[in-house]
This record gives structure tokens, C-alpha cells and sequence, in this order.
């Protein structure tokens, strides 16, 4: 950083004054004492790698000021932490994937998996899952965001558990990869209590942002905390505006990742709007948890006894205040305003016509539109009939306590 700070250094004992160059993210090393000590030689030194002078010594040192000048006090001006809780994340997002692919058992449900020498942790057929995953019917079980089952059977924790869960290999990598790749960084930068908040808040809103404009299938991933994560950093990148260097440079670069990442949501089967809603959230999280305190606030409380700062400066900026304040509000409102709608049952497409461009853009390439697929089932004893309308395909299934996601499951299998 190119800021400095001004410590005035005093000698109580022969009044020199030595101004000294402070440049902030270097950790402070020398350790002044006010008792002399007695040196190999019999001279006595004040004890300091060259901030006093001993008794004897005054005027020959008094040349050296000059160099005394120029030195930089190293000085470590925020706390770094040690991250443990993004690599648990990490593991726990791995941990409940091989426990869907357990409980998933392809063997067992489908005549055709992928990588069946891995037993029960086969995948579904490709064409069921191309990412290499459990099917859609074991990621409801354990927990993806289903709307219907949040809004009727209020079973709001799917908010939360669908963050753990993954649709496939391909899907958890690139979110590991990611959460490791920012997440640490923001764990050493302002530990894990205030990372932790946000990556679940952040999710969060993810989730109700989805459930606004998607209302049918189901979702999962942590891409939404992930998002919060980068919206975090661009709004600590502005509260902290003042303690950067190369301002600018960290500013556009930011925002090329954030634009890339979010371009890359305009693809088929990618929800978008859990990613806009997570980022939206740790946009405004980052005013409130990642503020920091200026570097003249944080200097005059580690500068050593003896040593005198130039003067009194406030924790925070005005600006930082005010940002803090609205975007608490704005949180705390959008939060509640969602969760009425949600819990009402309003689908946001029926009164935004282009919104669902924000998650798909058709192309030449692919369809955004959702294909229905329709069956007629009829029940035999302990097996159901299915007769797929659209190509008159029929297939006999054992017939368990299936739900109506898990017989739409079966109708797009027979109809695909």
C-alpha cells in the first residue's frame, strides 16, 4: 500500500526526534524498552534494533538519524486467521455427496448406469444426468429446494439444506474449486464467524430468489454462496476503498470475474437466479461484515510506549457508517418482502414478461423453454402402468411410496 503514516519517535533522554516511515502490511519488529542493558563490550545501549540512543553514544549516533529516517517500521495492521472452516465446508459438501450417491443406489432403480463397477456409487445414464450425479428423486429426498414442498408443506429448511447438495461430479468440482479459490482468501482476511454468516445468509437468498422464478423442478449447488462471496469482495473492495493501492486495477478485474461468472448463468439447466440473488446478498453483506477500520485508527493503537502518534483518528469513515446502515436495511427488507411472496405462492414471471432471459437466452444451439412431458399411469396391485402420451411408450414400475416428483421423474425417463 502506498499510504503512510507519520510516527513521531521521542528520546526521553537527550529530546532527539526521529520521524519514521510507516507503510501498513508489514508486522512490527522492533521492541523498544525503556531499561538500558549492558552490551558485550561494557558500553550500555537502550535496548531496540536502532530507535535510541545510549548514553554514551548521543553524538556519534546523531549522524545516523538520516538513515534512521528512511527505515520502514514493519507493521501489521489487520489480524490474519488461520482458515479451517472453507476447507469443512469443503469436506462436508463432499461427505453428502457420497452419502446421495449411496443412498441414490443406481444398481438398484435403473437398468443402465454409468461406472457400474462402483457398485451402489454408480451414476444415472447420461441422459438422465449429464453431470455424472444421483437422479432428481434422492437429491428431493435429501433436501433439494423443491418449491412446492416449501410453500405447501412449509418445509423451509430446503432453503438451506440445498446448498450442501450437488447435482454431479462435474457440478461439486467446479464449486469446490471455487469456494476454496475465494474462500480462503476472505477467511485468512476476516475470519471464519463473519465468512461462515455470510456464505449461509448469502445461500439464503440464493435460494429465494430461485424459488421466485423457477417453480418447477428442483434445485441444488452452492453457486449461490459462492456468488455472495464475489458480490462480498466487490463490496469490501468499496467500503475499504481507501486502504488499496492500485484501486482501479482490483476494481475492473473484480468486475470482469463477476460479469464472466455471471454470463455463464445464461446457459440451459443453470440457475441463474440463484446466483443473482446470492450475489445480490453478499453485496450487501460485505458493507456490514467486511467494514475495516482506517489505518490511522488501527496505527495509533499498536504504535509501542514512548512512541507518539500524530493524532487521534475515528474508527470508521462517515461513508462507511452510511453504507453499513442501508444496506442492513435494505437486507433486512428484501429478505422479508421474498419470503412474503414466497410463502404466498407468487410466481414472479407472471408479472415480469423478460425476467426468465436473465437465467436462459435461446440460441440456435438450445431451447430455454422447459418441454412438459406428459403420462397416463394406472395402478396394477403393487406396480404402476406408465403410457408416455407424446410417444406411446409404456412401462410397468414396482410400485413403492412414490411421490409426485418421482412418478414425473419416470414419465420424463419413458417420454426422453
Amino acid at each position: 500500500m502506498d499510504s503512510k503514516i507519520e510516527i513521531k519517535v521521542t528520546n526521553p533522554k537527550n529530546g532527539d526526534k526521529v520521524v519514521h516511515s510507516v507503510r501498513p502490511g508489514h508486522a512490527t519488529s522492533p521492541s523498544p524498552s525503556s531499561q538500558p542493558s549492558q552490551s558485550s563490550d561494557g558500553r550500555r545501549r537502550r535496548q531496540g534494533q536502532g530507535y535510541g540512543h545510549g548514553e554514551g553514544e548521543g553524538q556519534r549516533n546523531r549522524g545516523r538519524e538520516g538513515q534512521h529516517a528512511g527505515r520502514l517500521i514493519d507493521f501489521m495492521p489487520f489480524k490474519k486467521w488461520v482458515p479451517w472452516m472453507i476447507p469443512g465446508f469443503v469436506l462436508v459438501n463432499i461427505f453428502l455427496f457420497m452419502i446421495t450417491m449411496y443412498i441414490n443406489n443406481c444398481p438398484k432403480n435403473s437398468k443402465k448406469c454409468v461406472g457400474s463397477f462402483l457398485g451402489r456409487f454408480s451414476f444415472q445414464p447420461f441422459k438422465e444426468n449429464p453431470l455424472l450425479g444421483p437422479s432428481s428423486s434422492t437429491l428431493e429426498k435429501m433436501g433439494a429446494l423443491e418449491v412446492s414442498k416449501v410453500v405447501k408443506s412449509r418445509q423451509a429448511w430446503r432453503m438451506i439444506s440445498c446448498i450442501w447438495l450437488h447435482a454431479g461430479v462435474f457440478h461439486i468440482l467446479a464449486n469446490m474449486l471455487s469456494l476454496l479459490f475465494i474462500g480462503i482468501r476472505l477467511e485468512q482476511e476476516f475470519g471464519f464467524v463473519r465468512i461462515g454468516m455470510l456464505y449461509l445468509i448469502a445461500g439464503f437468498g440464493g435460494s429465494i430468489l430461485s424459488s421466485l422464478f423457477i417453480q418447477t423442478g428442483i434445485s441444488v449447488g452452492a453457486s449461490g454462496a459462492l456468488f455472495g462471496f464475489l458480490g462480498s469482495m466487490l463490496s469490501e473492495l468499496i467500503t475499504n476503498w481507501t486502504i488499496y493501492s492500485n484501486k482501479f486495477a482490483a476494481l475492473l478485474t473484480l468486475v470482469l470475474v463477476i460479469v464472466i461468472n455471471l454470463a455463464m448463468g445464461i446457459l440451459p439447466h443453470v440457475d441463474n437466479f440463484a446466483h443473482i440473488g446470492g450475489f445480490i446478498s453478499g453485496f450487501l453483506l460485505g458493507f456490514v461484515f467486511l467494514i475495516r477500520p482506517q489505518f490511522g485508527y488501527v496505527s495509533q493503537k499498536k504504535v509501542p510506549p514512548g512512541y507518539i502518534a500524530p493524532s487521534r483518528k475515528p474508527k470508521h469513515k462517515t461513508y462507511q457508517y452510511v453504507l453499513w446502515v442501508c444496506s442492513l436495511i435494505l437486507l433486512i427488507a428484501g429478505f422479508a418482502i421474498g419470503l412474503v411472496l414466497l410463502l404466498r405462492g407468487v410466481n414472479l414471471n407472471e408479472h415480469c414478461s423478460w425476467c426468465h432471459y436473465m437465467s436462459c437466452i435461446p440460441t440456435p444451439l438450445w431451447s430455454s423453454k422447459n418441454r412438459q412431458v406428459y403420462c397416463q399411469s394406472t395402478e396394477f396391485g403393487k406396480s404402476l402402468n406408465l403410457t408416455c402420451i407424446s410417444n406411446g411408450k409404456s412401462e410397468i414400475y414396482p410400485l413403492t411410496e412414490e411421490n409426485t416428483s418421482q412418478v414425473q421423474q419416470l414419465c420424463s425417463k419413458l417420454c426422453g
